[in-house]
């Protein structure tokens, strides 16, 4: 069964189930580019019960097409952890424009987080009782996906984008811990 933009109701379903219960929850959606995170996590928040949750996008943390790793580890350091001490989370968004740092961004203790895009595991590393969320597609399927997406501004950049994601993964190794997993198909 599917739900939005293709998205599978029961990962959404699955990701619902395992927040159920706990006090301000932590959703940590990962994978490689052009699997269909955003999608997922936007149907997350959809179906969301009661208030939605706040939702950062890596897209918009990331400082420039290289900043993959620069960009989980500033909200490993600025977002996450003073959310679980109960105090206000704060990131930097990135002007993409005018290719230099942005707006500062703030996130208020007490309702639930979903940080999405590549890199989203080390953003959340401090929250042990986050739930990881792991979406993958074949890698055809994600770089059309991909370039589709961004009407030719990602095409110059997706092999270095997709080199550093594969450095990311072999150096961080996500896969442990990972509650719901969910393979897209199709463009």
């Amino acid at each position: 069964m599917s739900g939005r933009d293709g998205v599978a109701t029961p990962a959404v379903a699955a990701i619902v189930s395992a927040v159920r219960g706990r006090r301000t929850p932590i959703v940590l959606i990962d994978g490689p580019s052009g699997a269909g995170k955003s999608t997922l996590a936007d149907a997350l928040v959809e179906a969301w019960p009661g208030t939605a949750p706040t939702l950062v996008r890596l897209d918009d943390v990331y400082p420039g097409w290289s900043g993959l790793d620069a960009a989980g580890e500033h909200l490993a350091r600025t977002l996450v952890p003073p959310l679980l001490r109960g105090g206000v989370g704060r990131w930097r968004r990135w002007d993409w424009a005018a290719g230099r740092p942005g707006a500062v961004e703030m996130s208020r203790p007490g309702n639930a987080l979903v940080i999405e895009g590549c890199g989203a595991f080390t953003a959340g590393r401090a929250a042990s009782r986050a739930v990881r969320v792991w979406v993958e597609a074949s890698d055809r399927v994600r770089r059309q996906r991909a370039l589709d997406r961004d009407e030719g501004r990602f095409d110059p950049y997706w092999e270095m984008w997709d080199a550093q994601w594969r450095r990311h993964v072999r150096r961080t190794a996500p896969a442990p811990g990972v509650a719901v997993r969910l393979r897209t198909v199709g463009a």
